[in-house]
């Protein structure tokens, strides 16, 4: 089966004519990359704006959820999860403290500190939030059957291992 000539093939044409001296493969490879996580974003915000969250608002409830019971972590570990500056999360917090989603509570096993915790309106948001980011996901990977996902999974993994691999 021969698939249909993309906008990247019609790209890499173009510049095998100009320049037929050079390898354009990972310029195909990393061009429909960047196109498809375009596609793939905007179909993960439009479940995210559904719930009133974007990108950001969703991996910090996410984080907290996913973090077990009592759905609270420091900032400091928020911020390991999330990996983003601290000036990030803080703004990040702010937003969704002021929005009634996560609360400032007493760290109890260090006075000085506090933890950030979903609150019951939070929990209940990112709960129908990530049921429905799942189900999205799984339509976005559709076109994958679940042995090719799989072993774009496992290239995946290695490609991204060379680069954060200590």
């Amino acid at each position: 089966m021969i698939a249909a000539m993309d906008q990247v093939d019609r790209i890499l044409a173009q510049w095998r004519t100009e320049r037929p001296d050079l390898d354009f493969g990972p310029m195909g490879t990393l061009g429909r990359m960047n196109r498809l996580v375009r596609h793939l974003r905007e179909g993960m915000d439009q479940v995210f704006a559904a719930h009133g969250l974007n990108r950001a608002s969703f991996d910090v409830l996410a984080t907290l959820r996913r973090s077990g019971p009592p759905f609270a972590l420091s900032p400091s570990e928020l911020i390991e999860w999330t990996m983003v500056t601290s000036g990030t999360m803080t703004n990040r917090i702010d937003r969704l403290e002021a929005a009634g989603l996560v609360e400032r509570r007493r760290n109890p096993d260090d006075k000085r500190g506090f933890l950030i915790g979903l609150t019951d309106k939070g929990h209940a948001l990112i709960e129908e939030a990530v049921t429905e980011h799942v189900a999205n996901q799984r339509r976005l990977t559709a076109a994958l059957s679940d042995d090719e996902r799989a072993a774009l999974d496992a290239l995946v993994a290695k490609w991204l291992a060379a680069f954060e691999t200590d």
